[in-house]
């Protein structure tokens, strides 16, 4: 993997590139609201190696090995504005093959993504993506709050993020149990979505019901494909990676 720190609309973004299919697409991973690049793990490679596509992992501003967040005062929009800078990320890097796998936040800038800026998305696989805010995503997040304040979580995320944990943190949190997000909804963009879509959902996901998935897969103007998994929560890729892998790579050579 080539690591760079690209700058991207002022930010210093982190970048791990592996470009050895030449000509093949590139799964671009997008993490979800506590990850990072590193905590992927060994999946992206193992993917690469599946489906003979390139890979590209790039930690958001303010995660893992990319520079601070200017504040964790996040507006309404702030995936939307993330999927801007992810399109302009392809732009200098000449992407425009990209199939999206987003985890969380990253499934749906995904999402967003292959809305908004349509001739540089091939698919998206999107794993418990959300498209409007539950009741089950904010009990989600509060009995995440109590694991901050009573468990060892932010010494377990400073491996990853060091010194940028409590803004982090705080960027999810409080953004999302804010009274002027319960209103936040991306479906009016889902008909803008013509690519393959493949929506990758734990039945037993603790931050999101099943309606994420089937207000998703109805309302896009593309073949759209579901994958629920019975008794996993909110992170299939870690629960049952080879179920996954095997799943995503099925999908890529169809599309």
């Amino acid at each position: 993997m080539e690591e760079r720190i690209i700058e991207v609309r002022d930010q210093k973004i982190y970048t791990a590139f592996s470009n050895k299919f030449k000509g093949r697409p590139v799964i671009i991973f997008l993490h979800d609201s506590l990850g990072c690049t590193q905590l992927w793990r060994d999946l992206p490679l193992k993917l690469s190696e599946m489906t003979n596509c390139n890979v590209l992992m790039y930690d958001r501003s303010g995660y893992g090995k990319s520079g601070l967040m200017a504040t964790h005062e996040r507006p309404v929009n702030y995936m939307e504005l993330e999927a801007g800078l992810l399109n302009d990320l392809l732009n200098k890097l000449n992407i425009d093959n990209a199939i999206l796998f987003g985890h969380s936040d990253g499934g749906t800038i995904s999402l967003i993504t292959a809305a908004k800026y349509p001739e540089k998305v091939k698919a998206v696989i999107c794993e418990a993506g959300h498209i409007f805010v539950e009741d089950v995503t904010l009990k989600g997040i509060n009995d995440a709050v109590d694991a901050y304040k009573t468990t060892n979580l932010a010494e377990r995320l400073a491996k990853y993020h060091g010194n940028k944990v409590e803004a982090l943190f705080r960027a999810w949190t409080e953004t999302w149990t804010r009274k002027d997000y319960r209103s936040w909804n991306i479906e009016y963009l889902l008909k803008d979505i013509h690519c393959p879509l493949l929506f990758i959902q734990g039945e037993a996901d603790e931050y999101g019901t099943l309606d994420q998935v089937e207000k998703t897969v109805s309302q896009v103007s593309g073949m759209a494909e579901k994958y629920i998994i019975p008794g996993i929560g909110h992170t299939p890729h870690k629960e049952i990676p080879e179920l996954v892998l095997a799943k995503v790579s099925e999908f890529i050579e169809k599309i």
